[in-house]
């Protein structure tokens, strides 16, 4: 018996280094629409990843919706399951998110990190939070220590989709963080809820007194955009100019430049159509509405979202690349500003190799790296083919 055990035991392991293997050493090709294609290098699998995050020494975080964060190694394998992390509870959109550090993390090991906590009296009702904790790596094993809860989405609401939660610093050291109007349409209307907003925020949680309805009670005073539906994707350009994307309703998805106290419309306009068919009256028709710089009619159903600032991949720098979930494609925009001060948007090109693309992040060597997504969603690192 305990000779079919040490088999067993030796065949598992074999078998786990073999998978470990052959997924550092696949290949991916990208076809690009306008010709060109892409390679990918297989680095490491995850059950449903959602985010990623470097650390200055080339370390990274990646988390998985079911609520694992993972840290890896400077060539991107796992190293270790992060410990202390908080519950959240994986259904349907919501779960373990978005994980950023701080701009001063070198210094003070702080990160945040945002989740679905599900109301303790009622398990239908859920929402948002972020923490900001300290993390920890010793031996090559990773922990959070000093948790503290600093936003929650309110209120609470029935339902699993649109919680959104991703978040980025300013370079003048903002939190800004968006947030979905959990499927509900009115509260990106409604100044009474963090629903369907882009958020600014302090390092701590609290609200800028600059902010844009600051003084109009706790929840509006956080507020720094309205008249979003589900914003996945949030980064600055170079010259600090905030954009967002968001998924449109039946289509429409949209990419904006996001400006202090501006209402972006929904659901009052859009560029799509309701899931029902009724027809959502274009930014067009009510020019109040600040229109989006790029749509997209068919839907890309954007997730994560970089704009690239890396010397590595020269031709590439100074444009956006969005993760495409059901164009199943890595989408690369172009941004150019004329004389008066309008935004020139277009799509370059769309990368395809028939999977899902959850995340977008770039290392500090301008590397770019994407995440696939579901229950084995691969890490892959990006690069134009040879």
């Amino acid at each position: 018996m305990r000779q079919k055990l040490v088999f067993s035991a030796l065949l598992l392991v074999t078998s786990t280094f073999t998978l470990a293997q052959s997924a550092q050493n696949t290949q991916v090709t990208m076809t690009g629409s306008q010709g060109t294609e892409l390679t990918g290098q297989a680095l490491a699998t995850f059950d449903h990843p959602w985010a990623m995050t470097f650390l200055p020494d080339g370390h990274s975080l990646v988390t998985e919706k079911t609520g694992a964060m993972w840290l890896l190694d400077k060539n991107q394998q796992k190293l270790a399951s992060v410990s202390n992390m908080p519950d959240t509870v994986a259904r349907n959109q919501g779960g373990l998110g978005d994980v950023i550090i701080h701009p001063d993390f070198a210094a003070n090991n702080t990160i945040y990190v945002s989740y679905v906590e599900r109301d303790p009296d009622d398990d239908r009702y859920s929402g948002a939070v972020i923490e900001r904790a300290t993390l920890t790596i010793t031996n090559d094993k990773a922990s959070l220590a000093d948790r503290k809860i600093i936003w929650r989405q309110s209120p609470k609401m029935t339902g699993n989709g649109h919680y959104s939660h991703r978040m980025v610093f300013s370079p003048d050291g903002y939190l800004f963080v968006t947030s979905g109007e959990r499927q509900k349409f009115t509260p990106s209307q409604n100044m009474a809820m963090n629903l369907g907003k882009i958020l600014r925020l302090n390092e701590d949680g609290s609200a800028p007194e600059d902010n844009p309805f600051y003084g109009n009670g706790a929840v509006t005073e956080q507020i720094w955009t309205l008249g979003h539906r589900n914003p996945l994707g949030i980064d600055f350009d170079a010259q600090g100019n905030l954009w967002a994307h968001e998924m449109g309703p039946r289509h429409g998805d949209e990419l904006n430049i996001i400006e202090r106290g501006r209402n972006y419309g929904y659901p009052m306009v859009s560029q799509g159509d309701h899931y029902s068919g009724v027809k959502i009256p274009n930014h067009e028709d009510y020019p109040v509405f600040k229109a989006p710089e790029k749509a997209w009619v068919p839907a890309i159903s954007p997730a994560g979202f970089i704009i690239y600032h890396g010397k590595k991949h020269s031709d590439w720098t100074g444009d956006g690349f969005i993760g495409g979930l059901s164009s199943q494609a890595l989408v690369r925009v172009t941004f150019n500003q004329g004389d008066n001060n309008d935004w020139d948007v277009k799509e370059a090109e769309r990368y395809e190799w028939g999977m899902r693309v959850r995340e977008v992040e770039q290392d500090n060597r301008g590397n770019i790296y994407v995440l696939e997504d579901g229950g084995n969603g691969r890490l892959l690192k990006v690069q134009p083919a040879m």
